[in-house]
């Protein structure tokens, strides 16, 4: 595994009608969704990531601001660093930009799994409801 402090990822897009806050339901604007842009984040982590077959990772916190709003068209992109290793819990530093500076900034929790026993754990817990 391939894994150190200071790799880095990226996730780019645009803002359209399906990533607004109107249509994801956080507010009633036609700009960048805050869940749209937390994901954006998660993806700019997961793509710093090249783990062996079998193994993947799952997001469990963030802490994040939404400083700016972005319109319909720009383009958007998170960028993410890997500040904090501790065995399968890493820890990114998030920012994310639109085409007049910075929109997001926090940080990002990840860890890192073994993708069978995770579903099957998954699985399990949907029959016991």
């Amino acid at each position: 595994m391939n894994l150190y402090v200071g790799i880095k990822g990226q996730a780019q897009t645009i803002v359209k009608d399906s990533n607004t806050a109107k249509a994801m339901g956080s507010g009633q604007l036609e700009v960048f969704a805050t869940p749209a842009m937390v994901a954006l984040m998660e993806e700019a982590a997961v793509n710093s990531l090249e783990l062996p077959l079998g193994q993947s990772s799952v997001g469990t916190s963030l802490d994040i601001k939404h400083i700016a709003a972005t319109p319909l068209g720009s383009k958007v992109l998170a960028t993410a660093e890997l500040i904090e290793i501790d065995r399968r819990r890493l820890v990114f530093s998030v920012e994310v930009y639109d085409e007049a500076g910075q929109i997001g900034i926090g940080k990002h929790e990840r860890f890192i799994i073994e993708v069978e026993p995770f579903l099957a754990k998954t699985k399990n817990r949907k029959q016991e409801l």
